[in-house]
């Protein structure tokens, strides 16, 4: 006698069984999509090449097969990378402008001036206009500007001490959406060139992109590194990329105020740093944070600076546990 109660059941634990094994399969190709892509990539231009080869005589084909191989495939893999990491990451990036109450100034003619050339001519009687300025009230004007980025998602922003260690000024923060916000300080660093601010959500309830922190102390010469940053104060995330050019690099820098400070163990990358970078952050190919863009050295071409991440984290704990930096 067909039991058909355990039949159906038998068969909707097959078709169960048959939909989660299909779900991971998908799963585990959309995870590994770049490298799959890239294998297939690989045997394409191999392919490729070897038709091409045959055609011709060549003493030696497979060495100009690997070496057109190696050239093609690295274009395309760190092409993929940045693209993907840029992409990623460039949300998290904000442009922070600096705005002053200045004094606003006018031009007007003074009708009780007196003859400037009375004791050369006394008796001389003309009356002519005089221009002179004053003041008239206040106005508001972008005085300067950095970069941060988030590293949490209510609004905690990382930036240089330096961009926003001015007084009785107004710190706006732009998103790469175009929206604005007031941002208020919430902890300077008295030994590293380091700040947190913070701005609040304008909906409630909605959160902010934010980066993920690398390891500074893995990075090797060579690597390929990503900076992001409003470039001049004017070119908001503007996205540069280079190679880490040299590590723990000790160098006094100064400000536009005359203020001298020793950067130590900082990170050398000829990734263009430009004014308006400082605070922005220097990525790596994964599209995590190895380092805080600080310095340029003027006069130079790419040479810029980064503090290392590593450096900053306990900076970052410290201020999300007590709202405030504790350092040993």
């Amino acid at each position: 006698m067909i039991d058909f109660k355990k039949d159906l059941g038998i068969l909707v634990f097959i078709i169960v069984s048959v939909l989660v094994i299909l779900f991971l399969v998908f799963g585990i190709i959309l995870y590994f999509r770049g490298n799959i892509f890239s294998y297939f990539a690989k045997e394409y231009l191999q392919t490729e090449s070897a038709k091409e080869l045959a055609k011709k005589t060549d003493p030696d084909p497979v060495k100009i097969i690997t070496e057109k191989i190696i050239e093609k495939e690295s274009i395309f893999t760190q092409e993929y990378f940045i693209v993907d990491a840029v992409k990623k990451t460039n949300p998290a990036v904000v442009s922070i402008i600096i705005s002053k109450e200045v004094p606003k100034y006018e031009i007007f003619i003074n009708p009780n001036a007196q003859n400037p050339f009375k004791d050369l001519f006394p008796g001389l009687v003309f009356n002519f206009p005089q221009y002179q300025q004053r003041q008239n009230g206040t106005e508001k004007k972008e005085i300067g500007g950095g970069s941060g980025f988030f590293v949490s998602d209510d609004g905690l922003i990382v930036t240089n001490r330096h961009v926003v260690n001015q007084k009785d000024v107004e710190y706006t923060v732009f998103t790469n959406n175009g929206k604005k916000y007031i941002a208020k300080i919430v902890a300077r660093d008295p030994v590293l060139d380091i700040a947190l601010i913070k701005i609040d959500p304008q909906q409630p309830g909605s959160k902010f992109p934010f980066l993920s922190l690398g390891d500074s102390d893995s990075l090797q010469q060579g690597q390929s590194v990503i900076a992001i940053g409003n470039a001049l104060s004017e070119f908001r995330n503007t996205v540069s990329v280079g190679v880490i050019s040299g590590l723990s690099r000790s160098l006094t820098v100064g400000d536009s105020f005359g203020r001298a400070e020793l950067l130590d163990k900082v990170i050398q990358t000829d990734a263009a740093i430009n004014p308006g970078n400082s605070g922005g952050p220097l990525l790596n190919l994964e599209g995590k944070v190895i380092g805080v863009n600080v310095a340029v050295a003027q006069g130079s071409q790419n040479i810029g600076f980064a503090l290392p991440v590593n450096s900053i984290k306990n900076i970052i704990e410290s201020v999300k546990n007590a709202s405030k930096i504790i350092q040993p």
